[in-house]
């Protein structure tokens, strides 16, 4: 939120980390496992109670093993992919990504894998007289494209919310557009999901009245029916008095433990504004799907995905929920994207006791490692830097840079635990302090566990500096850049969050490349949609929406971006060896676009037409 309220941060409180508020199993009376939110729902004072390293006592919550997905008999569509016979594609531009041969005449698939690629002649050769021939028709095909970080299943709670992102990710420009959403989305549902009216994505940083939208704005909708709208950070929502009244929120109501009720001025009355743990007292009476609902809205973002060119998907910070659909849906065969989750640092004992193989494919799911939170996000000033915010929010002293989640010791505790048990291990870092923290704690892993390949990842990794970049190629760490932010929130970091020095830095690509390391790109769904167009445009361009240059000398080639969501993006997954480039073996994970990513004008990048995605050689998406 931009009017941000001292009040809202405790000592350790895992501000800007929703994913907390449901890491564990629930201990209320009615409240599903499969909220809407995944949430299901630890209070805030049980995720507190994790990160001080304390377990839950018997009269709480338990932990529950991660068991390796059980399946249903019967082919599956993998099973299919690898019957299928052979398909050639000529006539266009193939874009291999392979640097031993950048672009081949032809490519022949069989069986969901890579034939054969090369001249157009050898490849005819090796096809056989029974394949299938498609043209390509002047079009180009490339790897497909990997998400190599985002929260599929929270975006697929999502689905089922109005959306309310501000333009180009949504329709907002106001706070009179939200109110015409909802009333929309009101009519189309006949009256809302069990009866209320829900939307995600709303950011009042972007809307005209720059402002906070609180219950007098959604009362304006209904004062009969309850209304609740996520922020776009996921760490607060707003509800309107109907809502309030059946939450039995009132000014005798006092803050939870890690969450606020923002009042009105000089009073206790709530204003419909709830921070991070307050949300827990809105979950329980929100409408619960079906395990078939959620696997209908998990459809629904893979169709989404496939329309902008992902072949492989990412879950990163795996609550339980999370993994009792991804289970499902591959029990169901239901995954037509391969999907990597890495389970939350909270789970970490649940994963140990359990049975999960770690990067065994599970009829589409594989689980990659685990993922920790090391402190907020930049945008909403809770990100951890080493120098104060350009402007610091109303109410902390002039010296503010934000907030750790986690304290050195057990940020190394929990490094040298993964590394320990073979793991691979994700830190969301989008402050230098943070990073330092990471990096500090592989150093010190690593100094006992000695170099290998690990391919930790700090995640985000918006502020890193040119001596934590040094120190990153020392110890085999990658960044994974969530460079869209140049054009999302480029204007804010610049003027109001790092300012102009430090601004012009965020997701420093070219830095990180001239070093001579690997990286990937990044669009962390549902926070900004998937579409990996946007991430090329970004990392291309820089522009904000201003249509500023955000540190022009950090702007990379196409060429460049695309190896950030194909071959390097495989790399980070461990699944190089499979994915990420057309070579002979690989998987049959392809996209078609309308145009030549290398050959157009950067600045119309973002605008390139998806033709067609195919997983393991079967058609997922076509225009």
């Amino acid at each position: 939120m931009t009017d941000m309220n001292p009040d809202g941060h405790r000592v350790g409180c895992p501000c800007c980390s929703p994913y907390l508020w449901g890491v564990t199993r629930p201990h209320e009376p009615g409240l599903s496992r499969r909220g809407f939110f995944g949430a299901g729902a630890a209070l805030t004072a049980t995720a507190l109670s994790v990160l001080s390293g304390k377990k839950a006592d018997a009269a709480g919550i338990s932990a529950l093993a991660f068991a390796a997905p059980a399946f249903t008999t019967g082919e599956t569509r993998r099973d299919k992919a690898d019957a299928a016979g052979t398909t050639l594609y000529r006539g266009g531009i193939i874009r291999t990504m392979n640097e031993k041969m950048p672009l081949a005449g032809a490519v022949a698939v069989r069986g969901g894998r890579i034939l054969a690629v090369g001249s157009e002649e050898d490849v005819t050769a090796r096809a056989g007289s029974d394949a299938r021939i498609v043209d390509l028709g002047g079009r180009t095909m490339l790897p497909g494209f990997i998400d190599c970080h985002g929260h599929i299943c929270i975006t697929a709670l999502l689905m089922g919310f109005r959306n309310l992102a501000p333009k180009p990710a949504g329709p907002i420009g106001s706070i009179r557009d939200i109110q015409r959403e909802l009333a929309i989305y009101r009519d189309e549902t006949n009256g809302g999901r069990g009866g209320w009216l829900l939307g995600a994505n709303y950011d009042d940083s972007l809307l005209e009245e720059k402002r906070a939208i609180t219950r007098s704005d959604l009362d304006e909708i209904s004062t009969e029916q309850p209304i609740l709208v996520y922020h776009a950070s996921l760490h607060v929502v707003v509800v309107n008095s109907c809502a309030l009244s059946l939450l039995g929120i009132s000014a005798e109501t006092p803050d939870p433990q890690g969450g606020v009720i923002r009042r009105w001025p000089g009073t206790r009355e709530p204003n419909g504004i709830l921070e991070e743990g307050a949300i827990t007292l809105a979950l329980p009476r929100l409408p619960q799907p079906t395990p078939e609902e959620l696997l209908d809205l998990l459809d629904k973002v893979q169709d989404q995905y496939a329309a902008w060119g992902i072949t492989t998907a990412q879950d990163g910070a795996t609550r339980r929920p999370d993994y009792d659909l991804l289970t499902l849906a591959a029990s169901r065969d239901r995954l037509r994207l391969d999907v990597v989750a890495y389970p939350f640092f909270t789970h970490m004992d649940d994963l140990a006791s359990g049975d999960i193989e770690m990067r065994r494919d599970y009829n589409g799911l594989k689980f990659g490692g685990v993922k920790l939170m090391l402190d907020g996000s930049p945008q909403a000033k809770t990100a951890w830097l080493t120098e104060p915010y350009e402007v610091v929010p109303a109410g902390f002293s002039s010296d503010y840079s934000g907030y750790r989640i986690v304290d050195d010791e057990t940020a190394a505790k929990l490094v040298d635990d993964a590394f320990e048990r073979g793991w691979q291990v994700y830190a969301h870092c989008n402050g230098d302090a943070a990073a330092d923290q990471f990096i500090g704690a592989i150093a010190k892993a690593t100094e006992k566990h000695g170099l290998s390949d690990r391919r930790s990842t700090v995640i985000h990794a918006q502020t890193l500096r040119e001596d934590q970049l040094d120190l990153m190629k020392k110890l085999g760490v990658m960044p994974s850049y969530f460079v869209s932010h140049t054009f999302y929130w480029g204007d804010w970091h610049r003027d109001s969050v790092l300012g102009a020095r430090r601004g012009a830095r965020i997701s420093p690509v070219r830095s990180t490349i001239d070093r001579g390391m690997r990286y990937t790109l990044h669009n962390d769904s549902p926070v900004v949609p998937s579409d990996c167009r946007m991430l090329l445009w970004s990392a291309t361009n820089r522009k904000t929406r201003s249509d500023k240059i955000l540190g022009p000398e950090q702007r990379i080639t196409a060429h460049e971006a695309l190896r950030g969501i194909t071959l390097d993006a495989a790399y980070q997954h461990f699944e190089d060896d499979i994915k990420g480039s057309i070579e002979e073996g690989k998987l049959a994970d392809l996209v078609i676009l309308e145009e030549d990513p290398e050959t157009v004008a950067v600045d119309t990048l973002r605008d390139l037409t998806v033709v067609e995605t195919i997983k393991r050689g079967e058609t997922i998406f076509r225009v």
